[in-house]
């Protein structure tokens, strides 16, 4: 489930509306219970917190590209040269994943256990 759409859940909760129907809670129900509603409503202005303080990174500039033969090549010399993860991810435009998901493609480290790969890109 996506946050928003449980956010949304929680805020409708702590309207006393049932999220699926939008009928009005009855009135013995515990979402209608005063501790309950506080609870419903500070989670939702906890989450609101923790999105506002979390800076959204930029995908790096490469990101999402196919790779080509020339940058392969750089990855690959980089990588001899024992350049780190980081660095060679900076240098690429590409993410510390997708720089380790393209060594194993190409053969110089074996994958690891949760190394995520797209789909139809298996090792």
């Amino acid at each position: 489930m996506e946050l928003q759409m449980a956010r949304e859940i929680i805020n409708v909760l702590a309207q006393g509306i049932h999220p699926v129907t939008g009928e009005a809670m009855p009135a013995d129900s515990p979402y209608n219970e005063p501790p309950v509603i506080r609870a419903l409503f500070a989670v939702a202005r906890a989450l609101d917190d923790c999105d506002a303080q979390k800076p959204r990174r930029e995908a790096p500039a490469n990101a999402g590209k196919p790779w080509s033969g020339e940058e392969d090549e750089r990855l690959v010399a980089a990588f001899d040269a024992g350049q780190t993860l980081k660095q060679m991810a900076l240098d690429l435009g590409r993410s510390r994943v997708a720089v380790e998901a393209r060594l194993v493609k190409l053969g110089k480290v074996e994958g690891r256990p949760g190394l995520p790969l797209r789909p139809g890109h298996e090792r």
